[in-house]
């Protein structure tokens, strides 16, 4: 009798942990909690990404009037090896925005990238970028629109692997546009250089 009173007990207890377990899962704290990947780990491009391309007003053009740049914007992805891709209708003297991102002028951080220069060292679109200043203007013209004005808040070199990405792509408490590039020293076997540029603007 005692033996089967001790069955009761632990067949009780098994039950009630049971029944508790199926109703987290079911009222979904567990998946929440446990196996939800949080949206500031994710990489630019998966399934956090904060829009979709659809804002590309095609003919745009960045205007940089301090260092002369007036290039045409063309939308670009994320590179198989995660990078982010660059221009290749024209890949010196065009910039390639962020297609997964918003579109500069729309909430949130719009990105756009351009190489600092073309085989052989000569100059590329963004070869002056880091002689710009906080407070520097920055325009992005759309065909049949009024031109967007964007003012530089701030410049940061990062090393490859360490750039704020949360930072740079998923910022959304107002409208920015960040410019990336090249910068630092050549690395032949890697491919790269030893930093990255970004600069920090804000619509005006």
């Amino acid at each position: 009798m005692q033996t089967l009173r001790c069955y009761w007990y632990v067949f009780t207890l098994l039950f009630t942990l049971l029944f508790v377990l199926l109703s987290l899962l079911l009222s979904g704290w567990i998946e929440g909690q446990f196996f939800q990947t949080p949206r500031s780990a994710r990489s630019p491009g998966t399934r956090g990404s904060v829009a979709s391309p659809t804002t590309y007003r095609p003919g745009g053009h960045l205007i940089i009037p301090t260092i002369g740049v007036n290039a045409s914007i063309e939308p670009v992805g994320v590179l198989s090896d995660g990078d982010l891709a660059v221009p290749t209708q024209e890949p010196w003297d065009g910039v390639g925005w962020y297609q997964y991102g918003p579109y500069p002028g729309a909430r949130g951080s719009a990105v756009i990238d351009g190489h600092l220069d073309r085989p052989g060292g000569s100059p590329a679109v963004f070869w002056k970028l880091q002689s710009l200043h906080i407070g520097d203007s920055i325009k992005v013209v759309n065909p049949g629109e009024k031109p967007l004005h964007f003012r530089i808040v701030n410049m940061k070199y990062y090393t490859a692997n360490n750039a704020p990405l949360q930072t740079i792509f998923g910022n959304r408490a107002g409208t920015f546009l960040n410019l990336i590039t090249c910068a630092g020293q050549w690395i032949p076997k890697q491919h790269q250089t030893t930093l990255r540029l970004v600069i920090y603007t804000a619509l005006v």
